[in-house]
């Protein structure tokens, strides 16, 4: 089949960009990465040669305002997140915007209202991948009642011991550059979305460990971003959850995600789900048919989408905006000591 050309650029290329974003479309028929645009030419031009792109810029604009470029892939931290989609859109083109999606739920909502005036335009975030393959399982047990009704949700995400103060800042760990964002916590309650639906109310409790890290130029700077969270959450589901996200709980197993019904548990752990009903003696690990097993096919979507083949469903820009919301509201518990409704 004959496919018109479609041809990408780049604005800010880390390693999920690098090792995912570019090769998964470089790899799709009829599809062409162009041009990149990272934070140095230095930096661009290791990119653009070790993945085959032509073109090499220092401002994001020569590849926003490129009349020739039909998509823009954005992989820059969140602080640029806004800014550069709103820009994209306004210029007619796609966007595939890094996960986290924003600084905060108005610059979300923001985003969203720009994409929706645009219909004719695809607009993507990069979705939570943990639980891809085995959320169309849990989905289908759900809704045939094998847990009965939901009660409790409860999601643990760490497996670290505390860093001694002096080390290296992140970009998660600024949040002048991450925004409201707290390490996993907002991939962790999508996944949780898409099996039980949106909290309602959240009550937050947090610790930030390791106060002051050393930047990229040697200066100390203050870490404002939690390293321990615990979140209580009513969901609109009726049920309650538990997320705990840490970067300070050392052998702490590998992160899981657990459904508690009234008939039966639910656990996605390591890549496999886990299941029990009443009267059963423990939790034995269900298969997930391979009609179901999701994988990683971002820019597959993403294409398709633009192509009129399928619809935007990892992840469209209203659950981002979700999720936004959901974060904003943990950072208010916490700065205020309250619950927080959404």
């Amino acid at each position: 089949m004959t496919v018109s050309p479609l041809r990408v650029g780049v604005i800010g290329a880390g390693a999920n960009t690098r090792t995912k974003h570019i090769p998964g479309l470089q790899a799709i028929d009829g599809v062409e990465v162009v041009k990149v645009c990272n934070r140095s030419q230095e930096s661009g031009q290791r990119v653009a040669d070790e993945l085959g792109i032509p073109a090499v810029v220092t401002d994001w604009r020569d590849v926003i305002y490129d009349t020739t470029i039909d998509a823009v892939v954005i992989g820059t931290w969140p602080y640029m997140h806004k800014l550069l989609t709103v820009s994209a859109l306004e210029a007619d083109k796609h966007v595939m915007c890094e996960a986290r999606m924003a600084m905060n739920a108005t610059e979300a909502r923001q985003m969203y209202e720009v994409s929706r005036q645009r219909p004719h335009l695809t607009a993507q975030i990069v979705p939570s991948p943990y639980s891809l393959r085995a959320d169309r399982t849990i989905q289908r047990l759900l809704a045939e009642g094998w847990l009965g009704d939901v009660l409790a949700v409860e999601i643990r995400a760490g497996n670290d011991f505390v860093e001694a103060n002096g080390a290296p800042l992140h970009w998660r760990h600024d949040k002048d550059l991450s925004g409201l964002n707290i390490m996993s916590m907002g991939i962790w309650y999508e996944a949780l979305m898409r099996w039980v639906g949106v909290a309602q109310r959240v009550t937050a409790t947090g610790k930030t460990f390791v106060t002051n890290r050393t930047d990229w130029e040697g200066r100390r700077i203050g870490v404002r971003i939690p390293d321990h969270i615990d979140i209580l959450a009513d969901l609109a589901c009726g049920a309650s959850a538990h997320i705990q996200v840490s970067s300070v709980t050392g052998l702490a197993g590998s992160p899981s995600a657990t459904l508690y019904g009234s008939e039966g548990t639910l656990r996605f752990v390591d890549g496999k789900l886990l299941g029990g009903q009443r009267g059963d003696s423990g939790l034995t690990e269900i298969e997930i048919p391979a009609s179901e097993a999701g994988a990683w096919r971002v820019e597959e979507e993403f294409v398709n989408a633009i192509r009129g083949q399928e619809e935007i469903t990892h992840t469209d820009f209203l659950t981002g905006v979700k999720y936004m919301e959901f974060t904003e509201a943990v950072n208010i518990s916490l700065a205020e000591g309250r619950s927080v409704a959404l």
